[in-house]
């Protein structure tokens, strides 16, 4: 049985196999005869709100010969205080397989150890694995491989994007440049395990020089409106636009997962210059977690 709990613990071989299958299921979309959850029910836990990861998720599995339901923590008892063991050891006897959106990463694995099903990670606060999946991927379909290469995070350091960036970063060999405050730095434990080329550093312009990616997030993360007045304050200054891509390579990509407010962590403009980039990363969320589900469930 397999799960994707975590970059971390993903093997490379599998992070392999699930890019190159990808270009098939996006290649091939329209083909009806691959159906590996024909037969199987799954379901979407979600205890954060999400557009582009439940609908993604959703057509995923339909396309895939699955049925889906959807399940947020008011519909079921984990809302009113279950233990995330026992709501796992119920599903776990009705489903073939999970995709969960919640707040911890200790939750997730506590769920694939009880439920004995297929268990995906969509979002915690430690990861988001499925997205950065889908960057690499984007990034390979439109530059060519990621090894080698420099990718530029401006933002929230220790966000659960940026902390998916360093685990990838240690696998598949490229360089990783953050630039965030101090404060917003990722952990340095996590980045000794990471491995790999990877700096942090409070200024926007170093982080940016060379780079062939430059990538942005949010911000504010679900989870941390209360220190929407602080982390305003904090973040001035650390927004993509059109001069600090200047200082990237000639061609550089510029990615952002979504959702993007403007004049904040990237500038209108330069998003607008972007978007096709930007629309093609969030559409290759679905042809990579198709490409997820079927490693999954395979033997």
């Amino acid at each position: 049985m397999k799960h994707l709990l975590s970059l971390e613990k993903l093997a490379n071989a599998d992070i392999e196999k699930i890019l190159r299958d990808a270009i098939i299921y996006k290649r091939e979309r329209a083909r009806v005869d691959r159906k590996p959850l024909a037969g199987q029910t799954w379901a979407l836990i979600f205890s954060k709100p999400s557009t582009r990861t439940r609908v993604s998720f959703e057509v995923g599995i339909r396309e895939l010969g699955g049925q889906v339901m959807f399940l947020n923590t008011n519909d079921i008892q984990l809302g009113r205080g279950e233990p995330v063991k026992d709501t796992a050891r119920v599903l776990g006897r009705m489903l073939h397989g999970a995709v969960i959106r919640t707040f911890a990463q200790s939750d997730v694995e506590e769920f694939a150890a009880f439920a004995k099903i297929p268990t995906i990670n969509a979002l915690t606060d430690g990861e988001h694995p499925c997205q950065i999946l889908a960057d690499i991927f984007t990034f390979k379909e439109k530059h060519g491989p990621i090894v080698g290469k420099t990718v530029a995070f401006i933002g929230d350091g220790a966000s659960n994007v940026a902390r998916s960036w360093a685990w990838a970063a240690g696998k598949l060999g490229f360089e990783l440049h953050i630039a965030a405050p101090r404060k917003y730095q990722p952990p340095a434990d996590l980045l000794k395990r990471a491995g790999g080329k990877i700096s942090c550093s409070d200024d926007v312009e170093k982080a940016a020089r060379g780079a062939d990616l430059l990538y942005t997030d949010v911000w504010i993360s679900m989870g941390k409106e209360s220190e929407s007045a602080a982390r305003l304050k904090a973040f001035q200054g650390y927004q993509i636009n059109a001069s600090l891509k200047k200082l990237a390579n000639p061609g550089a990509l510029m990615m952002h997962c979504l959702p993007a407010y403007r004049g904040k962590e990237i500038d209108e403009e330069t998003f607008e210059a972007n978007a096709d980039t930007i629309f093609t990363q969030a559409e290759n969320r679905l042809h990579v977690q198709k490409a997820i589900l079927n490693w999954a469930v395979a033997q």
